[in-house]
């Protein structure tokens, strides 16, 4: 492994790490700034169904100044919790290229109600200038609780 190697996990890492704080906080302009101009924003059930996709960082932005304003809409979920934490836990980084990594990570999100869902993120990154962005990320909710404040 070399310095470049390691210089770009620890890159991705801080991505990862922006994005689930911007996320919790619903600091939409930070989150979006995780993704690629052109990022792809998916998230699916467990068995693979599709919930939504967004293609593009003023479309993902759009997504995450309506769920913060409360506005709505059959992609924007369930707004009662009112302390949200995206927790990372198991991260698995496999540089591809000297631009590009794939990058699959188990979360588990803790509400007011206690452990929420969890599911695996996998993504595809890509390097824009000295930046590690998302370019595209699956979203797999796997389990929900029984009183999750997130079952869409």
């Amino acid at each position: 492994m070399t310095l470049d190697d390691l210089l770009a996990r620890e890159a991705i890492r801080a991505t990862l790490a922006k994005c689930s704080q911007a996320g919790d906080s619903l600091r939409g302009q930070d989150y979006a700034a995780c993704f690629t101009v052109d990022g792809v924003l998916q998230t699916e059930q467990a068995d693979g169904t599709v919930n939504f996709r967004h293609e593009g960082r003023a479309v993902i932005l759009d997504w995450q100044e309506r769920w913060k304003s409360g506005a709505g809409g059959a992609d924007t979920g369930t707004r009662s919790a009112r302390f949200v934490r995206h927790n990372l836990t198991t991260c698995q980084i496999v540089l591809t290229g000297p631009d590009t990594a794939k990058v699959r990570t188990y979360w588990l999100v803790m509400s007011g109600n206690g452990p929420d869902h969890c599911g695996v993120y996998t993504d595809a990154f890509r390097k824009v200038g000295d930046d590690w962005l998302i370019a595209e990320r699956r979203v797999r909710t796997e389990w929900h609780a029984p009183d999750s404040l997130f079952r869409g």
